[in-house]
Formats: C-alpha cells, structure tokens, sequence
C-alpha cells in the first residue's frame, strides 16, 4: 500500500496518535470486530487502526493524515449495516463516529433537531416524544443502529410506506470531505432549491463521499388519535401478496403494512416462543395511525377479508405493538440459526405477489431455503438465503481472507443473481434500504447502465479524486 518513500503503516499509526491521542485505538480485538457488520460478511486481511472520534476535529484530523498518504478510510457507525458497507478492509482506517451521540440542538418551534452521527435512532424519538414529536425513521434496527449510519445508507423500515425513507427526514449535514475539509449542505427550513441537492447526494452514499459528522433533521408530530393493529393469516404467500396490493389500489396507506411467508413464521415461533405459523401460510401484519385510524382498519379488514384472509384484531395497542416487536425479531431469529445472507430488493407493488413467485421457483431450483418477509406497504422484499454449513477453518489458513468468497457457496450467488435480475426485470431496484455494499456492487451496472455508472463514478471522483473513501464499496 505504501511506495518506498512513504511512512511505514507503524510511522503512519505514529502520525495519527500525535493528532488524535487516546481517540486512536489498535487494540486488536476491536480491529477485529470492525472487520464485519450484521451482514455477517467478514473483510479480507486487517484494517490498520480505529479512529473512535470524539468530536469534528478528531474526524479531520485523521482524514487529513490519510488523504495526505493516500490512506483507505472506512466510516462507521454502530456496525448494523446489512451490506458489508462499513467493515475495516485490509490496511485501512476506520473512522467511528459512535461516540459523537450528543444532541447538540432542539428547536420545537420548527419541528427540527440537529444531532453528531452517533446519536441512536430511537433514543432522539424517545428524547422529543414528550414533546409530542418524533423522528420518524423506522429501521428494524433503530433501538441500536446510529443517525449517520442511518444518512449514509438511506434506511428505510416499517414505516416507510407513510412517512418516507430516512432522505425525507434529513433538511441537512455537515461531512468532513477526504481532504479534512468541512463542508455544510442543506438548510433549516421546510423548503429550499438552492443549487444542487448535495443533501440528498451525501444521504445513501455509504461513506463513499466523505463522513457525515453532524445533521439537522426533520422531526414529525406524533399522530393524534388511534393506533389499531390487525393480522391477517392467508393460505398462501401469493393470496397474502395480492391482497396488499388491494389494499394499496383502495388508496389506504397504512403506517405499517409487514408481510411474512410460512418458513419467516416458523423462525420467528422458534425465537420468540409465538405460535403464528399454525395460523396459516402466510401473515399479513397491518397498523394505521392518526385519526381515522379505525375506520382505516375497518375498510382493510374488509378488503382482506374478501381476498380470503382471516383478520384478527389486536385487543389493545400493547398487543399490537407486542407484535410489532415479533416482526423486529426476524432477523434475529434466522441468525440464531446459523448464517444467512439477508437480502433486500424492491419491486412495484403491484407486482408483489409475481415477485414471491420467483423467490418460491429460485428456492426450489437451487435447493435452498429462502424465508421472505416484506415491507407490503413499499414493494421492499428481504429473502434470506439460509446459508449451508461452513467447513472449519484449516490450522493453518492464511490470516487474509477473500472476503465474500469465503462466505457465500458459489450455488447462492447464482441463486441470488437471479433473484436480483428477476427484480430489475419487474421495475424493481437491487436495493431499497439496505444500500450496495460490497455484496451487491457487482449487479449496480445490470441496474445502472453503463452510462449511469460512468457518470456516478466521475461524481465520485470530484468529491474524492485520491479514491481512499470506502474504496471497493459500491462504486
């Protein structure tokens, strides 16, 4: 990585301590647990060092050493991601921004807060909800995943059908770009079309462009009224599908509308001690919100019912959100199984069901067990491919990996090529929450085109023309 006139990695590790002092960490076993994220995908050789930033200027600092060196520089935030977006390649810097987690500013009047990247997602809902407000990102993840990790990757969740993915709830952001500069994009107000959108450029960009330090965010009222749950259990994935899309054609936008197949159901029993899977093939999981809540939920119910579901109602809003909290556990509960690759694709909602059936056709050709649930109420599938047993590891095996090689049998990359052609085929998209990554940047032109990935790589290459910025991710 270093030229014969360069500093060695241990004069280089030197640099850094004299800047950043006790925020430089070589402790191995933390180089070693940012070497993955929930992914489970685990980077090639060893990254050289962790920045754990304690403010902006510990951020710069490490930025400036490494653009000056030509250093890779991989930014993190809690390690939730499910793309192999923010893990320590070999010989890189990893920036962590988990310890900025102050919010530096509530201003209730304009519905905003300004907040450092480490902040966790639900702590800033549950610090403004006594003010009737609340911050409506909903990853799966939000009692653990970070507010920058968030931006970078442009989470979505349960909510996202309502209320939007995590870009319509970021008015702004301060990055320290590659060189150490600091760059402020954005505004405070409601509206504002000055020049081009580097807001929404920076949100999803996964720590390809700079590293997203601060950011004013967009709170929502929390909505007056009703919340009421009901569950729908269905003889087959395809019925339940299609019936969501019914609900979506009646022009009802439910804030959660979460759809799991029969082996999502059997996973989620064995983790959470439920007994859903003895209800039917599939499950329809349904919450509206604000008023008109249960007139909302009537009228669903009504559709659901006429497209063979047997509705249940919730009894009251903690069972209800009992089972909200069983849907956050799926994940959990196939990991608690052995390793999965957790995918993410998204298609029109019309075409769902379409989509179920060719997860159901890829699984039964390639052999290998795909639980699938989906956020209906967006078209945003996540089949988890149940991966086979990994052989152990001989003794004396080299200390550098291939990376995804390693992990992923060559049988489920074909499998989950053709699930990723499939979506694109029914207007549908590699991603809709989860971001590229390392695990997807191999399809990004099937989707892109070849132009459009030429054009974003020179965007790229304006924001960080020495490419040390997550190199190897997405682009």
């Amino acid at each position: 990585m270093f030229s014969a006139e360069s500093p060695s990695p241990r004069q280089i590790i030197e640099l850094l301590a004299a800047e950043l002092g006790d925020a430089l960490s070589t402790d191995p076993m933390l180089l070693e647990c940012v070497r993955t994220d929930k992914s489970g995908w685990v980077a090639p050789g060893r990254p050289l060092a962790v920045v754990l930033a304690r403010n902006t200027d510990d951020v710069q600092a490490a930025l400036r050493i490494a653009s000056r060196f030509g250093i890779p520089v991989v930014p993190r935030g809690a390690g939730t991601g499910l793309a192999g977006g923010g893990v320590g390649t070999h010989g890189a810097l990893v920036i962590s921004t988990e310890r900025m987690n102050s919010v530096l500013e509530l201003e209730l009047a304009d519905e905003l807060a300004v907040v450092q990247a480490g902040v966790i997602n639900q702590h800033l809902s549950d610090l403004v909800a006594p003010y009737g407000l609340v911050f409506s990102p909903d990853p799966a993840s939000k009692a653990i995943s970070t507010i920058g990790g968030n931006i970078a990757t442009n989470a979505g969740g349960l909510l996202c059908a309502k209320y939007g993915v995590t870009r319509e709830a970021v008015l702004g952001l301060l990055v320290v770009l590659p060189d150490g500069s600091l760059l402020r994009t954005g505004h405070r107000s409601v509206k504002g079309v000055t020049g081009y959108d580097l807001t929404a450029l920076f949100t999803g960009s996964e720590g390809t462009l700079g590293v997203i330090v601060e950011a004013t965010v967009r709170l929502r009222p929390i909505p007056p009224g009703d919340i009421v749950t009901l569950g729908a259990f269905f003889g087959d994935i395809g019925a339940a599908a299609a019936a969501s899309a019914a609900v979506t054609a009646a022009r009802i936008r439910p804030a959660v509308m979460e759809l799991m197949d029969h082996a999502s159901l059997v996973a989620i029993d064995e983790y959470s001690g439920t007994g859903l899977s003895t209800g039917g093939s599939a499950y329809l999981l349904v919450q509206t919100d604000a008023r008109g809540a249960a007139e909302d939920a009537a009228a669903i119910s009504e559709i659901l019912v006429r497209a063979g579901g047997d509705v249940r109602l919730a009894r009251d809003g903690e069972q209800g959100e009992a089972l909200l909290a069983v849907r956050r556990n799926f994940h959990p509960a196939l990991a608690s199984r052995g390793e999965v690759l957790i995918e993410d694709v998204c298609v029109p909602r019309s075409r769902l069901a379409e989509m179920f059936a060719v997860i159901d056709e890829i699984s039964r050709k390639h052999g290998i067990s795909i639980p699938t649930v989906a956020h209906a109420g967006d078209g945003n599938l996540h089949p988890n491919f149940v991966l086979p047993p990994r052989a152990p590891k001989p003794a004396d095996a080299s200390e550098v990996e291939t990376g995804d090689e390693q992990w992923v049998p060559a049988s489920v990359w074909a499998a989950a090529d053709e699930l990723f052609v499939a979506a694109i085929a029914l207007g549908g998209t590699l991603t809709g929450e989860h971001g590229v990554g390392v695990l997807k940047k191999r399809w990004l032109e099937t989707e892109l085109g070849t132009q459009g990935l030429a054009l974003q790589r020179g965007i790229k290459a304006v924001f960080d023309p020495r490419s040390i910025m997550n190199p190897g991710v997405v682009l």
